[in-house]
């Protein structure tokens, strides 16, 4: 293994992510790093050379469905479950408040 994580980066990687973890917590995540690099480092063991890129990770395609416009719920349907309308409008509470 090239790289190996020890618990001083495993803090700073917690520090930058404004993360506090218990010395368990910490422990635990250290083996799971170095379980990831290891992995890593057995992927980048394989030969890749004659592997064409893939776009894709399966030959499945998406097959969507014609984006027709239709109506499902009328505009006086909707606004008849709000708490509080203005007209033709939903009315709710401010949430932004602008600071001078």
């Amino acid at each position: 293994m090239a790289n190996k994580i020890d618990i001083k980066t495993v803090d700073e990687i917690a520090h930058l992510a404004r993360l506090e973890f218990k010395d368990e917590a910490k422990a635990a995540i250290l083996n799971d790093m170095n379980r990831m690099l290891s992995f890593v480092d057995k992927l980048n063991e394989i030969n890749t050379d004659n592997a064409e890129p893939l776009i894709y990770m399966t030959n499945e395609k998406n097959i969507l469905r014609e984006d027709e416009p239709e109506i499902s719920v009328t505009q006086k349907e909707a606004l008849k479950n709000a708490p509080k309308k203005d007209s033709d409008y939903f009315k709710v509470p401010k949430v932004i408040e602008q600071q001078s």
